[in-house]
């Protein structure tokens, strides 16, 4: 009897310590990519024009190593650079070559391959997602079909690795979320992200 009186009284305290966590997490540090411009990745195919020079002009797919192979300047690191950095970057090495100063370069992002994140856990779908644009904690579980029966909402959690390769874990009461009383908590996602329902 005082087993079950002390177990009763612990259950409440670890859930209040819980959702104490989850009610604390300041989500505005964390970063959101709808905000900036952009970042280029493996596999995605981008449209480079250059006016008024169509033989310059070309769509390319940026291959496994991260490159692009553009006529005359040859290879060029395309992932992890912006649209607008990357044009920066062709525009300076085509003017090597053509002095004509109306050869304006635009860089532009026809498909977008390299985004996906994973979700799994007490999901009906789980698995690896691509999209190709920006997906939401809430969006990215309804793609995997929802909660299952046994899930733990409340306690779902957001994996995600800094550049250095460094775990975190971000804590969403996926419920709150729902329901609309934490729409700060329904983060945007980042490619790699891995979200996890208990």
């Amino acid at each position: 009897m005082k087993i079950a009186l002390l177990l009763l009284f612990l259950f409440p305290v670890a859930c209040a310590t819980t959702t104490h966590e989850v009610s604390d997490y300041d989500y505005s540090k964390e970063p959101d990519p709808r905000r900036s411009e952009y970042v280029i990745g493996v596999a995605d195919v981008l449209s480079i024009l250059v006016w008024k020079y169509p033989d310059f002009s070309r769509d390319v797919t940026v291959r496994p190593d991260g490159t692009i192979t553009l006529p005359l300047i040859g290879d060029l690191t395309a992932s992890g650079r912006t649209p607008s950095q990357l044009r920066a970057v062709v525009a300076a090495q085509l003017s090597k070559y053509v002095r004509d100063e109306s050869a304006v370069v635009t860089v532009a992002v026809n498909t977008v391959n390299s985004y996906g994140f994973t979700v799994s856990g007490a999901v009906e779908r789980p698995g690896v997602f691509s999209s190709n644009k920006y997906v939401t904690v809430l969006e990215a579980i309804q793609l995997a079909g929802g909660p299952n029966r046994f899930a733990n909402p409340r306690a779902t959690q957001i994996m995600r690795r800094d550049k250095a390769g460094t775990l975190r874990i971000i804590p969403v009461d996926y419920q709150a979320v729902l329901d609309g009383s934490r729409p700060g908590a329904n983060l945007a996602l980042l490619a790699g992200d891995q979200v996890y329902v208990p």
